[in-house]
């Protein structure tokens, strides 16, 4: 019997706008909020980051989470500034902020939490970031989804990105329930389909932003062209279909 739906994040409860021009802000953003003389210039510091650390970001089939905080105090002590935990918070903060109008919501979403919550389900989050735990949270918050989670995993916390099965259980386990009684939704063939599929769950492609054929990948149960199409496949293994 189903019991959990746990959902990816990023081009699944909304569209993720990826920008140069935000990255370019969110670097602005974080270098004025450390708030003192002696910083880099933005276009010099951006453009390193630009070169050596963007790439680490998203390396294509990586399972082990990188230290994001990590390489900005990193990256700022190639230019001889040491930065205190209070002043890397703020740096992050900032930067995260300013990538706000790159995170779309979906209308639907809210009211697919709302319905499977109101019929008896469990609803979670697994979600590949680098950002660190507490400004994910923050957005959770903003975005209205923190109200309709019951919890919410982030690669940055756990150190493993999905599709390591380490992710996946983490949720499972804060939720108490069973990969077999559980149905994951994601967009991403390998990641979310694949990882969570490996684990025993049944599995639902979101294809409602985007449509990815990684041949990593596996295929899903079923397929979902709107957020509410998820909505039948739960009748259907609640045997209401």
């Amino acid at each position: 019997m189903l019991e959990a739906v746990l959902f990816d994040y990023g081009d699944t409860l909304f569209h993720f706008a990826y920008d140069e021009a935000l990255l370019e802000a969110g670097w602005e953003a974080g270098l004025a909020a450390v708030g003192r003389d002696g910083l880099p210039g933005h276009d010099e510091a951006a453009g390193r980051f630009r070169e050596r650390y963007v790439p680490l970001l998203w390396v294509p089939g990586a399972v082990d989470e990188i230290e994001y905080p990590h390489l900005i105090r990193e990256l700022l002590g190639e230019f001889g500034v040491e930065v205190d935990d209070e002043e890397l918070a703020r740096f992050l903060e900032a930067e995260h902020e300013a990538w706000e109008p790159a995170r779309q919501m979906d209308a639907s979403s809210h009211a697919l939490l709302d319905t499977l919550r109101d019929r008896g389900l469990r609803t979670g989050l697994v979600s590949n970031v680098f950002d660190p735990g507490w400004l994910m949270r923050n957005d959770l918050e903003r975005m209205g989804l923190a109200e309709r989670l019951d919890v919410a995993v982030f690669s940055s916390e756990i150190g493993k990105r999905k599709p390591h099965p380490a992710i996946f259980q983490a949720a499972l386990d804060a939720l108490g329930v069973e990969p077999e009684s559980t149905l994951f939704v994601g967009d991403r063939r390998y990641e979310d389909v694949r990882g969570s599929k490996e684990l025993g769950m049944h599995a639902v492609q979101a294809l409602w932003f985007r449509f990815d054929e990684d041949e990593r990948g596996v295929d899903p149960d079923w397929e979902a062209f709107t957020p509410m199409d998820v909505l039948n496949v739960v009748r259907k293994l609640l045997g209401e279909l």
